[in-house]
């Protein structure tokens, strides 16, 4: 750490915590919002016959609508911890996320249903702002993308999981049982972090919350290349993978026919995404973050396009679709952690603001390309492939708009 970060950890009264404790409680921290998301893969069917829901796609809102909350909630998040601090907004998100969990629970209708998650997807912003804040306090450059790649590793894990949980937890008791579990977890981790996690935002640099200051913050993510580029280019990434996962339990259930052995395809394709995390740990202080995660991305693009051909052909049989969307979930897992940290390099002395503002563009931007994509399924695969192409295509375009027209070209500055 450098000495000012040093003095971040220091100034808030406890002794730093040992390293491998800080990055499994970032990632603890950052799993909430994934745990949230995919335990909730196959209750959708269940959620859509106790409300008597028509529409065979309207049980998606149930990760659309919470991926809103967790979308919008990032752009008072950041400024929030910029003025007062990391810990008190972590601490008051996990609680807005434990009162939610209760309403989710006692929801008697749809709708209902729907404002919990908003809320809880309200809460997890919080978890995943901070998160990237904090590590953003305390490292820079190639360190920064090995800290969240190792954070990543453990945090991708979850959605390995998480779908295979929520089975276990169907098979035990209904579907609100899932909220009771995540509740629990929730709980867990907000009396880890009170106890555990010091403040990293030291007092003489806190910003204001006056209107025009937070704007001109605003006014610095948006209009730097780089930050705003890779903002562009991590919400088409995104689109793709929340159309994967919004349609994935239709896709295994109703096109290859597997029934309750989804959760456990899903696992296999997501650990690509943790050996991702893993490979990209080792290997990011060596080769940087644009080589590694400007390969993924062409990486990405063939993958998109194999998959479009295999679906135009009729040629897609389950084996095929699945190492397909093994190898989409590695490139994703060697892209995002290299985005976030080439997006917040910049952004240093406005961290949490600027990590609050790129949350919210991946984000809001991720669940509108993913929501159109799963909204067009039709009962066959031709809607997602021909969405995966497009998101895939127009994030290399900007890329290279970003780079000017030059891949894998590291930066001048060391650590880039």
């Amino acid at each position: 750490m450098s000495e000012i970060n040093a003095n971040a950890w220091v100034s808030s009264g406890h002794r730093p915590m040992g390293f491998p404790e800080f990055v499994v409680i970032i990632a603890s921290i950052m799993a909430l919002n994934p745990l949230a998301m995919d335990m909730m893969l196959p209750a959708l069917p269940n959620i859509r016959s106790a409300f008597h829901l028509a529409d065979a796609n309207r049980p998606q809102m149930v990760l659309s609508i919470f991926l809103v909350g967790f979308g919008v909630g990032q752009f008072v998040m950041g400024p929030l911890s910029d003025r007062f601090g990391r810990r008190p907004v972590l601490l008051g998100g996990m609680t807005v996320y434990f009162i939610a969990s209760l309403l989710a629970i006692a929801a008697p209708s749809f709708e209902t249903l729907l404002l919990a998650r908003a809320l809880q997807g309200l809460g997890t912003s919080a978890t995943r702002v901070i998160a990237t804040s904090i590590v953003r306090d305390c490292y820079a450059g190639r360190r920064m993308a090995s800290v969240m790649s190792l954070a990543m590793m453990v945090f991708i894990a979850v959605p390995v999981i998480a779908p295979s949980f929520g089975q276990a937890v169907l098979l035990l008791t209904q579907w609100r049982g899932i909220f009771i579990v995540l509740m629990a977890y929730g709980v867990v981790t907000l009396i880890w972090s009170a106890w555990r996690m010091p403040e990293t935002l030291p007092v003489p640099m806190r910003r204001s919350l006056a209107v025009r200051d937070i704007l001109d913050a605003f006014r610095q993510t948006v209009t730097n290349r780089q930050t705003l580029g890779y903002a562009l280019v991590s919400g088409g990434v995104l689109g793709s993978l929340f159309a994967y996962v919004f349609s994935s339990q239709q896709v295994f259930t109703e096109i290859y026919k597997l029934g309750h052995y989804f959760p456990i395809a899903f696992a296999c394709i997501a650990i690509g995404t943790a050996i991702a995390g893993f490979v990209n740990s080792r290997f990011v202080n060596r080769l940087g973050m644009r080589v590694i995660s400007h390969a993924a991305l062409l990486g990405y693009v063939a993958v998109s396009a194999i998959m479009l051909a295999a679906v135009k052909l009729q040629m897609l049989p389950l084996p095929l679709f699945m190492a397909l969307s093994a190898l989409m979930m590695f490139s994703f897992g060697l892209m995002i952690a290299n985005f976030t940290a080439l997006a917040m390099e910049p952004q240093g002395h406005i961290a949490g603001t600027a990590s609050s503002l790129y949350g919210s563009i991946t984000t809001l931007l991720g669940i509108g390309i993913g929501t159109t994509i799963g909204q067009d399924y039709d009962g066959t695969l031709l809607p997602f492939a021909t969405g995966f192409f497009l998101c895939t295509l127009a994030s290399l375009g900007v890329v290279l708009v970003v780079e000017k027209g030059r891949l894998f070209r590291p930066h001048q500055v060391a650590g880039y």
